[in-house]
């Protein structure tokens, strides 16, 4: 039971993902809407189609703008593709999962510039959290989770604590 519940966060996730895209993608330049409006749009949306429950689809969006305002940090701050942020090779990556999530990210990147001041926030996940594609350290241990694909967070198989930060490749650790 809470597997089927779990893959089904996990498809919400990737839905709304895909929503966010297409939101953004068919926004002319000048009125593109924001990350935040563009997921609201999105979280509705699953709401209205009946696919989650209110307190759901607001949990799944947080998901969605964390992963994606952190990939945009990194944008920011290195100039460069993505590959640092998912700290995997990007053959790995379901191409549709990874065109999306760099279309956000790149706007959402160009949004972060101007409020780059204000962006000043601890990047945490948790446990049971669903978290994008990319590898998590466990702040208590060290050990690293991988995720090739949006995923639940288990609690750290090693040391079982719930906190995690993303490893990207500017933190400049190697990967177990």
């Amino acid at each position: 039971m809470a597997d089927d519940r779990e893959k089904h966060h996990t498809k919400a996730y990737e839905r709304m993902l895909e929503r966010v895209t297409e939101a953004m993608e068919q926004a002319e330049e000048k009125a593109r809407p924001r990350l935040r409006e563009a997921l609201e749009r999105a979280r509705k949306r699953a709401v209205e189609l009946g696919e989650l429950s209110t307190e759901e689809a607001e949990r799944i969006a947080d998901y969605v703008r964390r992963d994606v305002e952190d990939a945009a940090q990194y944008l920011s701050r290195n100039q460069e593709d993505l590959a640092g942020w998912f700290r995997m090779d990007m053959q790995l990556l379901e191409n549709w999962l990874l065109d999306r999530f760099a279309f956000i990210a790149d706007r959402t990147r160009l949004e972060l510039l101007e409020l780059r001041a204000n962006l000043e926030r601890a990047a945490h996940w948790h446990t049971g959290e669903i978290t994008g594609p990319g590898e998590l350290r466990c702040e208590s241990c060290g050990k690293i989770l991988r995720f090739a694909k949006a995923g639940h967070i288990p609690p750290c198989p090693t040391c079982s604590h719930t906190r995690f930060e993303r490893i990207t490749r500017e933190t400049g650790e190697s990967a177990e």
